[in-house]
């Protein structure tokens, strides 16, 4: 031993650099670091690629063959030393670090909470899925259909031919049409889902369709260029007027929650008949709310049902303005705050 010793001293004494003295400087450096930061340039310092240790292990090969398999024995066993410190002391420091990081980001659970600022639907919205609650309570069932429509399902088949003069109180935003396609359209009123409703089910049924309509004319505090609209829609046996105010009436009064008051007016329109305004006793007052009527005969020849008679199918429909009702059961004076998105005017619901 003493013999081996010597030997390496004599090795090392040929040496550039004094390894042992490195190795010392190194453990302490690195028992006194305080940061990963910090330790992490200590191990480029001490073992990187240009690190005078690895500077040395490239002037081994230049020694004796047996000195040159001692002194890189040495250097090994150095890196391998520095290496297990480098971890040591990292791993100290981390568990240090994460100490500190959870002390200064502690949460006082016994702090109040900041108060979220949650959302709410659409006046709309909730108008739609109040129709559609109640409607179903009545055992109708909800459909719906496209808003872009042909000329033949919007007027045609509703008992409205190019030359009715009905089709002026419509003003139409119409799709330019392409060769050999039918006249296209954004739908004036939900009522073409009746006709393709009926082309695909035959009677009894009730039906409601609520959806978006479009109407190419001025707004102002009671009109708007789109609008929603709820039809309804009921083939039966025996299906008269009364039953069309009964279904309204019930209608309104859950809609409003409160017994509601409704009356027709005589009217006209292409595919109702008779056909009648109804309209409903609000602060003593009568206002219009809805348009409606037996269905016409020619709607049920443009869907090849038998014509009416004592023992066949009759039939009732109905429109209402869903915005209309919005503005009833908020007080809202003006149509247009509703598609407005003034954040001001919809936090209040």
């Amino acid at each position: 031993m003493y013999i081996r010793t010597i030997e390496l001293v004599l090795v090392f004494t040929k040496m550039p650099i004094d390894l042992k003295k490195i190795e010392t400087e190194a453990l302490e450096n690195i028992e006194a670091a305080e940061s990963s930061d910090n330790l992490e340039s200590l191990r480029v310092k001490y073992l990187g690629r240009k690190s005078e240790i690895s500077g040395y292990l490239r002037t081994v090969k230049d020694l004796d063959a047996d000195d040159r398999a001692e002194a890189g024995e040495e250097v090994n066993r150095i890196k391998k030393n520095l290496k297990k410190a480098f971890e040591g002391k990292s791993k100290e420091l981390r568990e240090k670090e994460v100490s500190e990081k959870m002390t200064k980001e502690r949460i006082d659970i016994s702090a109040p909470g900041k108060k979220i600022k949650e959302g709410s639907l659409h006046p709309i919205t909730q108008a739609l899925r109040d129709v559609r609650r109640i409607f179903n309570s009545m055992g109708f069932y909800i459909v719906e259909g496209p808003e872009a429509e042909t000329d033949f399902y919007n007027f045609d088949a509703l008992n409205i031919p190019k030359e009715h003069p009905s089709r002026d109180l419509m003003d139409t935003f119409w799709i330019k049409k392409e060769e050999g396609m039918d006249n296209y359209l954004l739908r004036t009123h939900t009522s073409p889902m009746q006709i393709r409703f009926m082309e695909k089910h035959n009677p009894p049924f009730r039906i409601v369709v609520p959806g978006r309509v479009f109407r190419h004319e001025a707004t102002d505090a009671t009109h708007e260029i789109q609008f929603y609209q709820v039809e309804g829609l009921m083939v039966d046996k025996n299906v008269s007027l009364a039953h069309l105010k009964g279904v309204l009436t019930h209608f309104l009064s859950e809609f409003f929650k409160k017994d509601v008051e409704i009356k027709f007016h005589q009217s006209h329109f292409p595919f109702t008949e008779p056909s009648v305004e109804v309209f409903m006793k609000l602060k003593g007052k009568w206002i219009e709310i809805a348009g409606a009527g037996m269905v016409h005969p020619n709607v049920f020849k443009a869907v090849k049902y038998n014509p009416p008679g004592p023992d066949d199918w009759q039939g009732f429909a109905f429109g209402i303005g869903v915005d209309r009702l919005v503005m009833i059961r908020h007080n809202i004076d003006d149509v247009r705050l509703l598609y407005g998105g003034d954040l001001r005017f919809l936090e209040q619901f």
